[in-house]
């Protein structure tokens, strides 16, 4: 299926570069023989006192005016291509159906963030298992971290918290109840997720952590930001929650893009907070102050932290190791350095790397 693809992707690019190509050589051409006939016919011209020399230049400089869009036509012609190619793809998008069904009743106020995830099986496509009957339970209010080797299935399970997919096997209960029991949007309302690559809007910053909700004041702004110890980074920028962050934050640091998703998370007080590999890119300057934003983001509430940075992992209640789709140890941080597993190879692995860098 892939290689079809990839042949038919292949096929219509060499079309369109043969299609642009040959129109690009056509009206270069045609170019040069006008100009060369002009010439021709201009020096005679000149030598029997029809024309002056100004007029030649004249019609050489037409000539130019004449052909340059038909060049830049040309040009044009392969992204006017991938242009109909891009519409063609956002409209499949447009038309496909949903394929959760949002048949859940319950909207509750508060929920206390009890997460159990029971013979949880799961794959995006058929005969390609991702999750393997995951099995857990995180208590409200308690600190879960997932580690794991790139593609283990740490970001499947946070996709199924809220519900992008639907599982094929088991079951997933938040307080008891199935979440197919509960409606889509209240549901995700109580799940705050913060992602490594942090999406920032062009707009201030106080637009940015407010999503732009004029129900939310800018005090309301402030104590969330006092709380997390970023208000004075805020206020050394030029305008403070007046600055203009540009398109994907690109005024910013990667630092100082997770501080504020970190106060767009807090503001809408989430019972349960997911941590996507939040810290794993971070500057130096920013680091202590996101690690205390961390601390107070998973105070009393429901947390999984994907993470790297061992100071984020020791400190969860639980720890999930993950590989190929199932768990192969669960514990806390003393636990599993004691059973000398994958866990222990994992944090020695990354404290040899520590001692290098120091050395």
């Amino acid at each position: 299926m892939v290689s079809a693809i990839n042949k038919k992707h292949f096929s219509g690019d060499i079309r369109a570069i043969f299609a642009s190509s040959v129109l690009s050589a056509v009206v270069g051409s045609i170019l040069a023989v006008s100009l060369g006939l002009l010439v021709w016919w201009g020096a005679i011209s000149m030598l029997n006192y029809d024309v002056t020399p100004g007029v030649v230049i004249a019609f050489v400089m037409y000539l130019n005016l004449l052909f340059r869009p038909l060049r830049m036509l040309a040009d044009k012609f392969n992204v006017l291509q991938m242009g109909m190619v891009a519409g063609e793809r956002v409209f499949v998008v447009l038309d496909s159906k949903e394929n959760l069904q949002n048949n859940g009743t319950l909207q509750p106020e508060h929920i206390e963030g009890k997460l159990n995830f029971k013979d949880v099986h799961f794959s995006y496509k058929e005969d390609i298992p991702v999750l393997k009957g995951i099995s857990f339970e995180l208590g409200a209010g308690k600190t879960m971290a997932v580690v794991g080797h790139t593609g283990a299935g740490k970001t499947s399970i946070i996709n199924l918290i809220n519900r992008q997919y639907e599982i094929q096997n088991g079951n997933i209960l938040i307080d008891g109840k199935d979440i197919k029991n509960y409606d889509i949007d209240s549901l995700r309302k109580h799940i705050g997720i913060v992602l490594q690559d942090v999406f920032l809007f062009s707009g201030t910053i106080y637009d940015n952590i407010t999503l732009r909700n004029t129900d939310i004041s800018l005090e309301e702004v402030q104590r969330v930001t006092q709380m997390l110890g970023i208000h004075e980074f805020i206020m050394s920028l030029p305008g403070g929650y007046e600055f203009d962050v540009m398109e994907r934050g690109n005024s910013l640091s990667q630092g100082q893009r997770q501080l504020v998703s970190f106060a767009r998370a807090l503001l809408y007080n989430p019972s349960i907070l997911i941590l996507d590999e939040a810290t794993s890119s971070v500057d130096s300057e920013s680091e202590q102050l996101i690690q205390h934003a961390i601390d107070t983001l998973i105070k009393g509430r429901t947390s999984i932290v994907i993470a790297h940075r061992l100071s984020t992992i020791r400190m969860a209640d639980s720890i999930l190791v993950m590989d190929k789709g199932q768990i192969i140890e669960q514990g806390n941080h003393d636990e599993l350095i004691a059973s000398k597993g994958e866990y222990y190879k994992l944090y020695t692995a990354v404290e040899r790397q520590k001692q290098k860098a120091i050395l």
